[in-house]
């Protein structure tokens, strides 16, 4: 009876597939686009050491753009030390760590406020399975913003078709942070790589820098570097990335 809870709740989340004597799982089709639940139990210590990276990039008094996902999810929890940052952010998960750190604190009674306290703006908009807010009015309120730096999880990566991802107001909405970025940083763990979704939204030359990790194959590596100016590889050596 355990399995066949399991495989019930598996396909519940979308990951598998139902059939006669077993399951399967899901055809990722371009369209197919698994929720944050889903999502969020998969390349767990890959998404943590990418989210220390891009965190350690991140300097007091910044302003950053955190688009949404499950990488970003845990990028904003490495955030919460930082001092003084300003998040403009359209996913509610992220928005969320954000505000239940502030209220964590303030149930303290009279604690002194948490030495990364952030000034968070959430953008409206229609709700994605990965619960992040798209559309017209996320698109105006990403376009009236500027960031100094932007962290973009993506469905997939490639060179033919740059940042992709299944949902097509996902994508206009993405296309705005990026053109609103200074400077543009994608964490993505190494599953991501050659993954193609319905809708492209940037180019690989409207990147700055990935942040990834070591699961990702030496060709892929050498491929990426001819293409953007900075690839850091988390959880792996210094002396083993500097040899890209």
């Amino acid at each position: 009876m355990t399995v066949r809870r399991d495989l019930d709740a598996l396909a519940r989340l979308g990951v598998l597939e139902k059939v006669h004597g077993g399951a399967v799982p899901v055809a990722e089709a371009s369209t197919y686009e698994p929720g944050f639940e889903a999502k969020s139990g998969l390349e767990l210590t890959a998404k943590e050491d990418i989210a220390k990276a891009a965190a350690a990039m991140v300097t007091p008094g910044t302003a950053i753009g955190l688009a949404g996902g499950t990488t970003a999810f845990a990028l904003a929890q490495q955030l919460l030390e930082v001092p003084d940052l300003t998040v403009v952010t359209n996913s509610v998960r992220v928005a969320d760590v954000f505000y239940n750190a502030q209220r964590s604190a303030a149930a303290l009674g009279g604690a002194a406020p948490r030495p990364g306290a952030a000034t968070v703006v959430l953008t409206g908009g229609v709700r994605t399975p990965s619960d992040t807010l798209v559309g017209p009015v996320a698109d105006a309120a990403v376009r009236s913003l500027h960031f100094d730096v932007l962290f973009l999880g993506v469905h997939g990566i490639s060179v033919e078709a740059g940042l992709s991802t299944p949902n097509l107001a996902e994508a206009e909405t993405n296309r705005h942070f990026v053109r609103s970025a200074r400077r543009v940083v994608v964490v993505a763990d190494h599953t991501k790589w050659g993954t193609v979704g319905l809708s492209s939204f940037a180019s690989l030359d409207q990147v700055d820098a990935l942040v990834t990790d070591p699961g990702l194959p030496a060709a892929a590596r050498a491929e990426i570097a001819e293409y953007l100016p900075e690839l850091v590889v988390a959880g792996e050596p210094v002396e083993a990335a500097s040899d890209i």
